[in-house]
């Protein structure tokens, strides 16, 4: 049972990878600054750090490997926020549709209808107090 446990999240992690590569390159192509750095050989062990700049120093970062998954929220160095787990791959869902929804010049994010209630930290504040 516990080695089908560890390939099933091998499997999630490759997942989680690849998807936050073709992320990061999509957010480029729009003019945000996103970086994703992977680890490992593919097969066996795998991870990936994943840092998209919000703007106004506000920045949210993705990790995955085999040790674990994390999401850490952080504003001017500070961290606001850090989930794991599931919750962690739940907020990255929600962030990642509102990034894909930014046009392509990236000035979206910076705009108050676009700030107001879209996105809500674990810390109950709204996105536009975060960036704003």
């Amino acid at each position: 049972m516990f080695t089908r446990l560890a390939e099933q999240y091998r499997s999630l992690a490759q997942d989680l990878v690849m998807s936050l590569q073709a992320l990061a390159s999509s957010l480029q192509r729009k003019g945000l600054v996103a970086t994703c750095y992977v680890c490992g050989d593919g097969q066996e062990r795998q991870g990936a750090s994943f840092v998209a700049d919000l703007g106004d120093t506000h920045t949210i970062r993705f990790l995955v490997s085999d040790c674990g998954i994390s999401w850490v929220e952080s504003r001017n160095g500070h961290e606001l926020v850090r989930l794991d787990g599931a919750d962690a791959i739940q907020e990255l869902q929600r962030v990642t549709a509102f990034l894909q929804q930014v046009p392509a010049d990236g000035n979206a994010i910076k705009t108050a209808d676009h700030r107001q209630a879209v996105l809500i930290s674990a810390t109950s504040q709204p996105f536009e107090e975060l960036v704003g």
